[in-house]
């Protein structure tokens, strides 16, 4: 299993859009993006299955933000749209190892990449 590394963040202005990618091979459970601004918790924005399946999202991000993943790449994307302030945070890849937990549950996670953040400007 290769370290998970996030890119794509930067700086956009409201309303505009950005695409992070992951890279995370050789994952063969859980996998997505979560999000954290200093001083907050930690929370689940978007996980998938690598054999596919419907993407889980966060209700405020559901419509918005859209989930995909390359599997002979190893790659997973979130394609972010319709950007507002609130969603300025520093976005982070994460795998699961464990088995069971929830589909957007910081806690049930187990490897993560550093980070990479996302500044939406009003």
């Amino acid at each position: 299993q290769e370290p998970l590394v996030e890119s794509g963040g930067g700086s956009v202005q409201a309303g505009g859009s950005l695409r992070l990618s992951c890279a995370a091979s050789g994952y063969s459970n859980l996998k997505g993006w979560f999000r954290q601004v200093p001083g907050k918790e930690r929370e689940g924005v978007a996980t998938v299955y690598p054999d596919g399946g419907d993407p889980y999202y966060a209700a405020s991000v559901n419509g918005r933000f859209k989930l995909s993943q390359d599997n002979t790449k190893g790659t997973l994307y979130l394609e972010m749209n319709n950007l507002k302030p609130e969603d300025t945070s520093i976005y982070y890849c994460a795998a699961r190892q464990r088995s069971g937990g929830r589909p957007l549950s910081p806690r049930d996670f187990d490897v993560w990449g550093q980070g990479t953040q996302v500044t939406v400007s009003s």
